[in-house]
């Protein structure tokens, strides 16, 4: 069900984005990749804190997507005129993004490297799981406090 979603939304972007690439099916795209992010985040975060039970062979799936995502060159998903500013209503990224651009790269890729080290430890119990969600979510965070607005 998980590849059939992320397959899904992938196809549906990539279809959009071939028709018309306005700053609003931007956004929309941007918004759809995330979707999927918190997505593999629900599994393992539901994991790490014991609402789910831990399943090495799931916890390992979650974490081989979010690499997928991770890996994916999104920076077209977020060109000039996608902030909250631009698109009232429809996104919450603020314009801080393109004002420093080097710190959302840097973010990018301390969630990036995140990523690589949950897929070392997802199948290797919840004690080694564990962390590295809290990592990953640290990573969240970060990113969401400099250049994501709290409310559309």
């Amino acid at each position: 069900m998980r590849k059939l979603l992320l397959t899904t939304v992938i196809a549906a972007t990539a279809a959009t984005g071939a028709f018309a690439q306005s700053a609003s099916d931007t956004a929309k795209a941007r918004r759809a990749y995330f979707t999927l992010v918190n997505y593999e985040m629900a599994t393992l975060g539901g994991m790490a804190q014991g609402k789910i039970d831990y399943d090495a062979d799931a916890a390992s799936a979650a974490a081989k997507d979010l690499l997928a995502l991770a890996s994916y060159t999104n920076a077209d998903l977020f060109a000039e005129g996608t902030s909250n500013e631009d698109l009232l209503g429809e996104t919450r990224a603020k314009a801080d993004i393109w004002a420093d651009t080097a710190g959302l790269q840097e973010k990018s890729a301390a969630f990036y490297q995140a990523v690589v080290d949950l897929n070392d430890a997802a199948g290797n119990g919840l004690d080694a799981m564990r962390p590295a969600v809290g990592k990953i979510g640290g990573t969240c965070k970060a990113c969401h406090d400099d250049f994501r607005a709290k409310d559309f």
